[in-house]
């Protein structure tokens, strides 16, 4: 999820902090602290092997779902029918099933309500008096006989006690629930209601009952809904309909299946031309919006047929306010897909959404070349009411913002399809692994977009404020999206992608990373990895032990602070050669490059390894000289988060 605006003002309350409390003058290093041979708590096993690839009895349950749903305007209802057919491809028999109703946040009496600050937050999840989830009726289909179903509800899970057990090694069962909600006008920055002058923007996500997680690491995986902690489902095919009023546009995740039902036959040559087309087209125009003739249809009420293969999620958007454009997008296989936005007449115009097709479009060709190619045919970008959500195929952003803040949005709530869309992650209690992973992309897409017209050309320009962040943190970023202090949210982002930054640039060079990197994105596509499955993956693949970079950088709130002691020369001879001295101050450590400059105007650069820390924290080598040193200097393009850059460089007192 996007935190655009939150992060930089977290990020400025932290660079304004003086900088003599971050001064060390005393060493805090320990190398036995930070080279332990023992950085991974178990072994490989048949389901994940220890090279951090799926094991050869890897299994996940799936889901398919069917669901009917109607948007009741009036009432701002949503009623709805999901059919879910699950399959146990687990090696246990089970005897309940455990739903997610994430609705239920909006419960008053939730928990998520009353983990919200007095003077509110962003989710702002209290108060909402119609909120919750009304399950109607329940019941299981199995064997072909089905059986009603008196569900437990707890918070935002339900369970389902079966009266008999679900074998193993692919059983299947029918989950069948009848539900209601109705929808929150400011739904925890993820969906909700936007009032605009040509009418009401519904973003609807969270919006049906589904399969909690089974996996082989925790069995259920059943921690609630309480805002800003996200999600983790299982993948299965989508079919869904949508019944809304007729005259309302509706977008939502994959493919639509009856477009001549539902649109008029201008936008349907509109489309085809859009899907032949890399620059964009209009499909509903500024002087269209809110007019009869763009409807197939004048009263009552249409349904919109979507489906969606292999996904892990689905959402989905409606409203009359609707200016509606496309283009194609190339994929490097051949594969042509479709790349569109909808938004208000509000948000239009180049600064706004004019260009929000083509930053989807290019954010997504640039991903599927670079990473691994998105799997699905369509995606859609919706102004609304959410500041930045990432759906598989749709995604939400603010429908205020303009210019280089809504590209970063578009290209980080895209970037999300990779991960945790396609790469299956636990964002529930590991952010890091979704948020971090995918703001580290989206440099690199910022470069690469017209030419760098939203890049970065001072990279990695965050590292000083950085330093002083994370000297200011207290919990790492393995602490779960609950638990984890106010103030450093942000570091799921940008400590993370910094972390990944450095590891390809300074550690392992990009060739190295990026072979790694793909390894790891390719074996768990549409998978579920756990962290430790990241951490062996990039091991192995770039062939490092890198236990003491992940658990500096994951486990732990240490500082980096990396010094010129002293430099001398050999027998106090310049021609013998220079014996610089650096020191480790901080608890953490990394490679060292020193610029030296001699009075005689030779420069170099020296680059040492992250194994001169192993035996302590001071460490001297030889410059062969050919006068006398003018300045050291180390990390002299400012990569690292140092937290006290004075005592990185050392000049001559002559």
């Amino acid at each position: 999820m996007k935190r655009f605006k939150f992060l930089c003002i977290c990020l400025l309350a932290s660079i304004v902090l003086p900088q003599s409390s971050f001064a060390q003058s005393v060493s805090k290093y320990d190398q036995h602290q930070l080279f332990t041979p023992f950085f991974f708590t178990h072994n490989g096993n048949e389901y994940r092997s220890a090279d951090g690839t799926p094991g050869p009895k890897y299994w996940q349950n799936s889901a398919n779902y069917e669901i009917h749903a109607t948007l009741n305007e009036q009432d701002t209802l949503l009623q709805g029918e999901v059919h879910i057919n699950y399959t146990n491809n687990s090696p246990n028999s089970l005897g309940f099933l455990w739903l997610q109703i994430d609705q239920n946040l909006f419960n008053p009496a939730s928990r998520g309500a009353a983990t919200t600050l007095v003077s509110g937050d962003r989710f702002d999840v209290k108060g909402y008096k119609k909120g919750g989830e009304h399950i109607q009726s329940a019941s299981v289909t199995y064997k072909g006989k089905t059986y009603e179903i008196n569900p437990v509800i707890t918070d935002t899970r339900m369970q389902l006690r079966l009266p008999f057990a679900i074998k193993p090694n692919g059983d299947k069962i029918v989950v069948n629930v009848k539900y209601s909600f109705s929808i929150p006008q400011y739904g925890a920055d993820r969906m909700g209601r936007l009032y605009t002058k040509n009418g009401v923007i519904y973003q609807l996500a969270q919006w049906y009952p589904r399969m909690c997680v089974y996996d082989d690491v925790r069995g259920w995986n059943i921690l609630p809904y309480m805002g800003q902690g996200e999600f983790y489902c299982e993948y299965g095919n989508f079919d869904y309909y949508i019944t809304a009023p007729s005259n309302m546009i509706v977008a939502g995740s994959g493919v639509l299946q009856n477009p001549q039902e539902v649109l008029t036959t201008t936008e349907l040559k509109r489309l085809d031309e859009a899907r032949k087309s890399d620059s964009t087209v209009q499909i509903i125009k500024e002087n269209e919006v809110g007019v009869a003739s763009t409807r197939p249809k004048q009263n009552g009420v249409l349904t919109w047929h979507f489906k969606m293969e292999n996904s892990r999620d689905i959402s989905w958007t409606a409203s009359k306010a609707f200016r509606w454009d496309a283009a194609r997008i190339n994929f490097p296989s051949g594969r042509k897909g479709i790349a569109m936005a909808v938004y208000p007449i509000e948000s239009q115009g180049y600064e706004g959404y004019g260009r929000s097709t083509q930053y989807l479009k290019q954010s997504i060709e640039f991903y599927s070349k670079t990473y691994f190619e998105y799997p699905w045919n369509s995606a859609v970008v919706v102004a609304g009411v959410a500041l930045g959500m990432e759906y598989p195929g749709i995604i939400f952003c603010s429908y205020k913002i303009k210019n280089a803040n809504l590209w970063h949005d578009v290209t980080h709530e895209i970037g999300h399809n990779w991960f945790p869309m396609i790469v299956g992650s636990n964002e529930r209690r590991f952010m890091w692994q979704d948020e971090g992973l995918n703001t580290f992309i989206n440099g690199f897409a910022s470069t690469s977009f017209n030419n760098g017209e939203y890049g970065d050309a001072s990279y990695p320009s965050i590292s000083p404020g950085m330093g002083r962040m994370m000297s200011g943190a207290t919990d790492p970023l393995m602490t779960p999206p609950e638990s984890m202090g106010f103030r450093d949210v942000g570091l799921y982002y940008y400590k993370t992608s910094l972390a990944l930054d450095i590891l390809r640039n300074d550690v392992l060079g990009p060739e190295r990373f990026d072979y790694a990197f793909r390894f790891y994105i390719k074996n768990w596509a549409f998978k579920h990895p756990q962290p430790s499955d990241f951490f062996r993956a990039m091991d192995n693949a770039a062939g490092e032990d890198l236990g003491w970079f992940w658990k500096e950088w994951f486990f732990t709130t240490w500082t980096l602070d990396q010094a010129v002691s002293s430099v001398k020369y050999v027998d106090d001879n310049v021609a013998n050669g220079a014996l610089i001295t650096i020191e480790n101050l901080g608890e953490m450590a990394l490679p060292v490059t020193a610029e030296i400059t001699e009075q005689n105007g030779k420069s170099s650069t020296i680059k040492l390894p992250v194994e001169i820390w192993q035996r302590g924290g001071k460490w001297t080598f030889k410059y062969n000289s050919t006068s006398a040193i003018k300045s050291v200097v180390l990390d002299p393009k400012v990569h690292y988060p140092d937290t006290d850059r004075d005592n990185n460089t050392w000049n001559s007192p002559q």
